[in-house]
Parts: C-alpha cells; sequence; structure tokens
C-alpha cells in the first residue's frame, strides 16, 4: 500500500500494533508526552505530506485527554499538508449523550427576570398562574390627545366585537355570553394576552384603541398550552426550571471537523443516528459477525441457545444475530413505575437452556448482571454475555465476579489486559481484522458493506 501513513494515540497502542501488522505497513512515527501543566504535546516525526494518514485512538481511559490529543494529531496533519485525515475510533466517546437529560436546576427554561416571576408564574412549565388583566395594559401617554383618536381607521365599535365572537365556537365550552370589551387608547400595532387557561385571548388591531376580550376562565388541564419549545419535561417545577437535553454529541462532531478529519471510522455506535451530526463521510463497522463467529466456534449447543437483549434499545442488535443463527430470542424489558420503581420483566422462555446476551456496551456491567440475575430466576442453565466495548469501569469487574454470569466476551476495541488479569470470566475477541480490512478498502476505494458479506477475517 503506497501513500498511507498510520499514527496511534496513547489510548491504545496494542491496537494500532495489529492493523499495521495485519496490513504489513510500518507504524508512523509521531511523539506524545505532557507538559509540566498536563497540556498535550504532539510531534508527528516523519512526513505525511499528501499521505492518506489514519489515526487510531480509542474512546476509553482519560477520555477527554485522549479525544484533545486526537484533535491535536488531525490538525497536525492537516497543518503538515496530509492528502486526508481519517479518524479510526473504534470506542466512539460521548456516544450515549445525545439521550442524556441534564439534572434539575442545571439550565433556566428561560431568561425571565426574577422580578417577573409573578407576572409569569409557571409560563413554561405550559400554563399561567393567573391570567394577564387589561387593566396591566401600558396607560396611554399623557400627552394623548382627542386627535389620536380620531385618526382614519373608524375605531372599532364594542357592538361589532360581539357580534363577530358571538359566531365563533369553542368546543368543550358553555354558553356563558362575553363580556363588553374595554378600549384603551394605545400606540400599540398589536398586543397578544394569555388567559388563566393558557390560551390567547381574542384582539383587535387598530392604531389608536386596542379592545382585548378576555375568554371565559377553563381550568387549566383542559388546554394547556404545549410547544415544542416549551413543553414541560420531567421534573420541571414551579421554580423556572425543567431539564433540557444535552447536546455533547453535536459539539463532538464539530470538533472533530474543525480539527480538519475527512473520513470516521468506527464500530457499533451506541446511538446510530449519531452519524447525521457529521458533514463528513462515517463508516459505522458491525462487531455482529464477529460474535457470530465466536458463537459458532466457542458456545457448544449453541442451535438450541436463547439470543437475549438486556434491554429494549438492544433488541434490534440482537434480533439480527438471533436470525441469523436460527435460534429463539428473548427480551428483558425494564418497566418503570412511579411508586414503585422498576422492574425487569422477561419476554420470552428461557427454562432449561443456554442464554447469550448480546448488548454494545458493558460500562458499570449494571445491565447485564441484573439481567444475568433474572435469567437464572427464570431457569437459565449457563449465561454468556458479548459485548462489543467492554469498558467495565469502576466496580464493573467486582460485580461480574459476583454475578450469575459463566463467561462475558467483550472486544479489544479498549485495552483489555487488566481486565483479564482481574477476572477469569472475561474473555476476548481480536477486532484488529476488521478495522484493518476496513482501512484496506477505504484507501483502495472498494466497498465496505462488502466486507460483512464476506467476512474475510
Amino acid at each position: 500500500m503506497r501513500n498511507i501513513s498510520i499514527l496511534a494515540g496513547s489510548s491504545h497502542p496494542q491496537l494500532a500494533k495489529d492493523i499495521c501488522q495485519r496490513l504489513g505497513i510500518p507504524q508512523g512515527r509521531a511523539t506524545l508526552s505532557k507538559f509540566s501543566n498536563k497540556e498535550t504535546n504532539v510531534e508527528v516525526g516523519e512526513s505525511v505530506r499528501e499521505q492518506d494518514v489514519y489515526i487510531i485512538q480509542s474512546g476509553c481511559g482519560n477520555v477527554n485527554d485522549n479525544f484533545v490529543e486526537l484533535l491535536i494529531m488531525i490538525a497536525a496533519c492537516k497543518t503538515a499538508s496530509a492528502k486526508k485525515v481519517t479518524a479510526v475510533i473504534p470506542c466512539f466517546p460521548y456516544a450515549r449523550q445525545p439521550e442524556t437529560p441534564y439534572k434539575r436546576n442545571s439550565v433556566p427554561s428561560s431568561r425571565v427576570a426574577k422580578r417577573d416571576d409573578e407576572k409569569f408564574g409557571t409560563m413554561y412549565d405550559g400554563q399561567l398562574q393567573s391570567p394577564i388583566k387589561p387593566s396591566s395594559l401600558p396607560s396611554p401617554p399623557p400627552n394623548s390627545d382627542s386627535s389620536t383618536a380620531n385618526s382614519t381607521d373608524t375605531p372599532p365599535q364594542p357592538e361589532i366585537f360581539e357580534k363577530s365572537m358571538s359566531s365563533l365556537s369553542f368546543p368543550d365550552e358553555d354558553d356563558t355570553p362575553l363580556p363588553t370589551p374595554k378600549l384603551r387608547h394605545l400606540r400599540t400595532e398589536s398586543t397578544l394576552s394569555l388567559d388563566g387557561g393558557g390560551r390567547v385571548s381574542s384582539i383587535s388591531r387598530s392604531h389608536s384603541n386596542v379592545a382585548v376580550h378576555p375568554l371565559a376562565p377553563q381550568p387549566p388541564s383542559d388546554r394547556p398550552l404545549q410547544t415544542g419549545a416549551c413543553a414541560p419535561g420531567p421534573g420541571s417545577g414551579n421554580g423556572g426550571y425543567k431539564h433540557w437535553t444535552a447536546r455533547s454529541g453535536t459539539l463532538i462532531a464539530n470538533m472533530l471537523m474543525a480539527a480538519g478529519a475527512d473520513h470516521i471510522i468506527t464500530m457499533d455506535l451506541h446511538d446510530p443516528q449519531f452519524q447525521g451530526f457529521f458533514d463528513i463521510p462515517v463508516d459505522n463497522l458491525y462487531g455482529q459477525p464477529l460474535m457470530i463467529k465466536y458463537i459458532k466456534e466457542k458456545i457448544p449447543d449453541f442451535q438450541n441457545a436463547v439470543i437475549v437483549s438486556p434491554d429494549a434499545g438492544g433488541a434490534k442488535r440482537a434480533t439480527v444475530i438471533a436470525d441469523k443463527l436460527n435460534v429463539d430470542f428473548a427480551l428483558i424489558h425494564k418497566e418503570r413505575r412511579v411508586a414503585a420503581g422498576s422492574e425487569l420483566i422477561l419476554v420470552g422462555d428461557v427454562k432449561d437452556r443456554v442464554c447469550i446476551l448480546v448488548d454494545d456496551i458493558a460500562d458499570t456491567s449494571f445491565t447485564i448482571t441484573r439481567a444475568a440475575t433474572l435469567l437464572t430466576k427464570s431457569g437459565a442453565t449457563k449465561i454468556y454475555a458479548l459485548i462489543t466495548h467492554g469498558i467495565l469501569s469502576g466496580n464493573a469487574i467486582e460485580r461480574i465476579k459476583n454475578s450469575t454470569i459463566d463467561e462475558v466476551v467483550v472486544s479489544n476495541s479498549v485495552p483489555q489486559q487488566d481486565h483479564l488479569a482481574n477476572c477469569d470470566k472475561i474473555k476476548v475477541f481480536d477486532i484488529a481484522g476488521v478495522f484493518a480490512e476496513a482501512i484496506r478498502r477505504i484507501h483502495n476505494g472498494e466497498s465496505v458493506s462488502f466486507l460483512f458479506e464476506q467476512t474475510p477475517y
């Protein structure tokens, strides 16, 4: 392979070495260090001019430091006139952030000043606590005279509004007659008002007069004001604060593109829609073929096993494997109840069967260990867990040791040496072949999807 250079970040040097060995090319030289104040220092030790550069950096360990290191390496290669820079990120950082809400009171729901709280009430919760009375409208200026009222436009008359409003019908309302409007001399073109039920009062426009018809009172629960901009979120209260969704995914994508990345290669994104954050090509490789290969080679009598998804979000991933193996499928559903908390429900029969849990990420291992406990109570004879990204942070190893899982199989998208040394239940399948073949195909302009149809690795 000509005009190609592969550089490795400090997060997973062994994976980069394995990929280079499979491609049969030497690894590029790059010096990675820290200044005395812990800032990242990157020096590319060879020319990358007019080269296709692939930088391998996984989202593990010190995630933020490694990500900044990746950005600096990308920028350094672009500055050195690299033809194309591809970020190879086996375990993509912040991939779970688009669905994570901020905690309560972290972000204000509006920019309303404190002195206006009584006036606006809980408007951003979808309702107003009290109606805004017409008397609260601004008074006419002191120097207004009769000539202002006698403009070229004829001022609206009260009887005209009564007739026009009587012709309108509103569902779920009684026949209570509307009060006679009050005319006020104003210099405004138009004014809107909200009543106590969260509805807009009818207002006529004039250069000199504004007539306000307060609508009949209505229970707030009947007609809540809910729009996409101010619909109340979970946990929103009367303090003017509510949950807002973190959009770190967009920020991460923009930072990679701003640094100069031309292409992204990753594996099993937690949320496939994450690819939509990028304006550059993103190749999301799949770990399913490797999992299927491991099941066929390492799990005895897999034909009678049951593929289990530990949550509803991974059901599609698990069903694909179950269909290709032609085995049964089961699902563990988490039902959340306000009073009783959450409850795990097994959908499917696993009695006297071998169960294979399939998931994309195991971080704290709460999900798979709780699922294994439920499967054991339901009569499963043996439990395997196949995970693409075995981050296993915190007390995850201890939870796995104390769980009913017989074997946890993870990929080497993140370093697994310490996990292997501390837990006999951990097994690893290699993904270096997938990334090496993907890099070769992308560099030569070949199809990447064909890679998963043939699985030459």
